[in-house]
């Protein structure tokens, strides 16, 4: 259960803006609720305190963000195609700052990899970073996105067009494959959402 040390009234802002829709308090020490995603935010008079299923997409709003990180992705599916999932970290000088996983249903492995992407660039934007580095261990996916590589299938076109449009709207980026043993946390939380953990 994340508390995360805040202005209330600002983090009520960012979730406002965010579309998030934010109520009054159930009772006199809590001065508003909002929920997303299976999660929900209570505010007190000095912090937030996220409970739920996946509270990553509440948590990445109400922190203040900013600055630089690194952003962490894998999808995986088990045949190909076949059930899948996805993991998502993202690190900053304060650590682990937000991540997430989820099933995403029967896709390939490559598909997979492209969701992971999406999220996690969407956690990055909601977070607020300005500049991003981001890490993943499918070299095909990296290096389409890059535009090295040619993107013939009609659904990876339109995830690689989504992740470049999430990508230039930070002031500065740059991805990179790396080994699995460096994308480790991502991987986990992927196979954490195969195994209902």
């Amino acid at each position: 259960m994340p508390v995360i040390e805040c202005d209330p009234d600002a983090a009520r802002s960012r979730l406002e803006e965010a579309g998030v829709a934010v109520s009054g308090g159930n009772t006199d020490h809590e001065r508003w609720r909002a929920e997303r995603d299976g999660a929900t935010a209570v505010a007190y008079n000095d912090k937030v305190v996220v409970q739920g299923s996946d509270p990553a997409g509440l948590t990445t709003l109400l922190r203040e963000g900013g600055g630089r990180g690194h952003v962490y992705f894998d999808g995986a599916s088990r045949g190909n195609p076949g059930p899948a999932a996805i993991g998502w970290a993202i690190v900053t000088g304060d650590g682990v700052v937000a991540e997430g996983s989820e099933r995403i249903g029967r896709t390939t492995n490559n598909k997979a990899e492209y969701a992971a992407l999406v999220r996690a660039l969407e956690g990055a934007r909601d977070y607020g970073l300005d500049e991003v580095d981001v890490r993943g261990d499918s070299q095909l996916v990296v290096k389409q996105v890059r535009g090295e590589w040619n993107v013939n299938e009609p659904t990876l076109r339109e995830r690689r067009v989504r992740a470049r449009e999430l990508l230039d709207g930070f002031d500065r980026w740059s991805i990179d494959h790396v080994p699995r043993e460096i994308n480790e946390r991502a991987d986990d939380l992927a196979n954490e959402a195969f195994d209902g953990s």
